[in-house]
């Protein structure tokens, strides 16, 4: 049996010192540390450190519980704050589609092969059409459209779903519902989105249409976190690849919605493995 692994993330004021601290003070411990990552950003006057461990055997390190007790003066010391997670805790999260399936399929292949590290509640959608595939991989499918009592109505019943299921995280896999923004508050850091990189430009239906027609060379995807300001998050990863005028709409389209899934895949993975830390409306994520 391996001993349980801890993934420890900090976020400090920055100032010197405050690695050899944590390190110190792990290896006081017996911990081994099998992974680490530091980034210091002078702009933002921030230290950010992600650093995973385990017992070296010496039977020293304690538990949860006993590790913020005795971390606690270091972090009062450098003003920090941090989070401890067991690393083998794997993040519950609610997929919210529409009627496009491409980041939905590619999501849950990865999930179910092992290659996202989730666990995946159920999927949510305010249309029928990714039923099937849904429960092709057993999982559960909730419909809620909006009926007549509107769309705060339905929203309500989706966030009821979202706290009922014990889901940590939910994702916007093309879900072209826009979130109130008391919804928008109560998901801080904890709803993800994606979307194509052109806007704010090509804004609507049919928008690798309207890219086709303007003759554009680069397209993209955007995954970030979901506030207030509609498709203007904290940006969490990004996508591109070169196109050219050979290519029609639904070449580009196709190489969108690819685009799209990838970059989403990838927010909800270092989601997952607590990679990310927002400052502001940036991120930083320690890879």
């Amino acid at each position: 049996m391996q001993p349980p692994s801890y993934v420890l993330t900090t976020s400090t004021p920055d100032t010197t010192g405050i690695v050899a601290a944590i390190t110190g003070f792990l290896a006081e411990r017996g911990a081994l540390i099998t992974e680490t990552q530091h980034f210091r950003d002078p702009p933002g006057n921030r230290s950010y450190l992600r650093a995973v461990f385990q017992d070296a055997g010496t039977g020293q390190l304690p538990g949860p519980a006993g590790f913020a007790t005795a971390f606690s003066p270091t972090a009062a010391r450098f003003g920090m704050d941090w989070q401890l997670h067991e690393a083998a805790r794997r993040c519950r999260m609610l997929i919210a589609v529409s009627r496009q399936g491409h980041c939905l399929n590619s999501m849950l292949n990865r999930w179910h092969s092992g290659t996202l590290p989730v666990d995946v509640a159920g999927v949510v959608s305010n249309h029928d059409d990714q039923r099937r595939l849904t429960e092709w991989y057993g999982l559960p499918y909730h419909c809620l459209p909006i009926g007549p009592d509107g769309k705060l109505a339905q929203e309500a019943r989706l966030l009821e779903l979202f706290e009922s299921t014990g889901a940590e995280l939910l994702v916007l896999a093309r879900y072209m519902q826009v979130l109130s923004a008391a919804a928008c508050r109560l998901l801080a850091g904890r709803a993800i989105n994606i979307h194509h990189s052109f806007l704010p430009g090509f804004k609507g239906a049919r928008p690798y249409h309207q890219a086709y027609e303007r003759g554009v060379k680069l397209i993209g995807a955007t995954a970030h976190y979901v506030t207030e300001d509609l498709d203007d998050g904290p940006i969490i990863e990004q996508e591109v690849e070169r196109v050219n005028h050979n290519m029609d709409p639904e070449e580009l389209t196709s190489i969108g919605h690819d685009l799209e899934s990838v970059a989403l895949n990838r927010a909800v993975r270092w989601h997952a493995e607590r990679r990310i830390f927002v400052h502001g409306n940036r991120t930083v994520v320690l890879r």
